[in-house]
């Protein structure tokens, strides 16, 4: 990026701030490429000036400009150093990257001119300000395990994102095989021998087996990873699992995978159901994609709330989502992974979700039964309900 330093300053900063951009790169050793060009102007008591000339021939396309056009314009006005504030002037100002790199390139140089200001020797005071290195390790149930806190929160949004991304694909697969079926009448030859019910019983289960055992494989390809994580990391010249890498990788317990599994059925039964009858609604799959926006609504509810819960997973309003049918499958196993649950509040979590799905099969049954047979036009919310009230 070719940038005009703007010197307005009297002493040699800078001098040291283009030397600076000079010597930024990205990348390491012979693949390192320089980030900026920079080119510094002298402005002593002309900065507004100098600025107003060359902001002309910043941002210009290379067919523009007659000479080679300026990416940006640094301004170092005499109070730079003291303020803290520089202006920079350039066609990248909406790039978050390219500003973060240029604040990082400029901060360390900034910092070294005040301290020299103050008599201070930079080396020094900056050795003296290194950060800390925290080193983590979870405790559960009074034992101290090997788990990083970083493979606490992986091991919480991995479960999340797997049952966020099991509802959208499966959950969708079941509404738009139900209305496969309707529109190829398939359902009117099914109906004579099952019942709308077993119908959509027999659909969802056979979904969801379908996706349970996608998840056991990998939950199982997780845990042989997790059990010979030394031998693997061995083979690409990695220390052992009691290392900085090993303790990555999250340790899981036997009950934490019972409780995913459950809370992952209970979830994909009561969110598949209301995608059956979504599709028992419709004709076409266009229609479907416009009714299922509640649905979608309550699945993404469902996987942010886990990131609420990761700061403190016993607090009212965990526990308080974690009776809602619609945000538990989400937030209890997230909760259970960070602290496990006393035995009481799990069941009566589970209770909770059961009695949440029983009532949302008996809703969705209801339209499912009177849907599939309906054609023509998308019924209307009084459509719904009345089939509700008759069915």
């Amino acid at each position: 990026q070719r940038v005009a330093v703007v010197d307005g300053t009297a002493s040699d900063f800078g001098v040291r701030v283009e030397g600076a951009l000079r010597a930024a790169t990205v990348g390491r050793g012979a693949e390192a490429e320089a980030v900026y060009a920079p080119l510094r102007i002298e402005a002593v008591g002309r900065l507004q000036e100098v600025v107003d000339s060359l902001v002309p021939h910043t941002g210009l396309s290379e067919k523009a400009a007659a000479l080679p056009a300026l990416d940006g314009i640094l301004i170092i006005d005499e109070g730079a150093v003291t303020t803290g504030k520089l202006r920079y002037y350039g066609k990248n100002v909406g790039s978050m990257e390219d500003m973060r790199r240029l604040e990082g390139t400029l901060s360390p140089l900034m910092i070294t001119e005040r301290l020299r200001a103050v008599g201070v020797e930079p080396e020094v005071a900056l050795k003296a300000a290194a950060p800390i290195k925290l080193e983590t390790r979870k405790v559960a149930e009074g034992k101290l395990t090997n788990e990083s806190g970083a493979s606490t929160f992986l091991l919480a949004y991995a479960m999340g994102f797997i049952l966020y991304l099991a509802l959208l694909l499966y959950g969708t697969q079941v509404m738009t095989s139900v209305i496969e079926e309707k529109s190829n009448r398939i359902v009117e030859v099914l109906v004579s021998s099952l019942t709308p019910f077993e119908m959509m019983l027999g659909k969802v289960v056979g979904v969801g087996a379908v996706s349970l055992l996608q998840i056991g494989i990998w939950a199982g390809a997780f845990v042989v990873l997790q059990n010979n994580q030394a031998k693997i990391l061995a083979l690409f010249g990695v220390a052992g699992a009691s290392g900085p890498v090993g303790s990555i990788l999250p340790a899981m317990d036997p009950m934490l995978i019972v409780v995913f599994l459950l809370f992952f059925v209970l979830g994909f039964l009561f969110y598949s159901a209301g995608y059956a009858a979504i599709g028992s609604m419709c004709n076409t799959v266009q229609e479907a994609q416009q009714l299922q926006a509640p649905m979608m609504i309550m699945v993404i509810s469902g996987f942010f709330s886990a990131f609420a819960l990761l700061r403190d997973p016993t607090s009212t309003f965990a526990k308080i989502v974690s009776l809602i049918p619609p945000i538990a499958p989400f937030a209890v196993p997230v909760r259970y992974s960070i602290a496990p649950l006393p035995i009481g509040e799990l069941l009566l979590d589970v209770a909770a979700m059961v009695l949440g799905l029983m009532l949302m099969v008996w809703l969705t049954g209801r339209i499912y039964r009177v849907g599939i047979l309906m054609y023509g036009k998308r019924p209307t919310i009084k459509d719904v309900v009345r089939w509700v009230r008759t069915a």
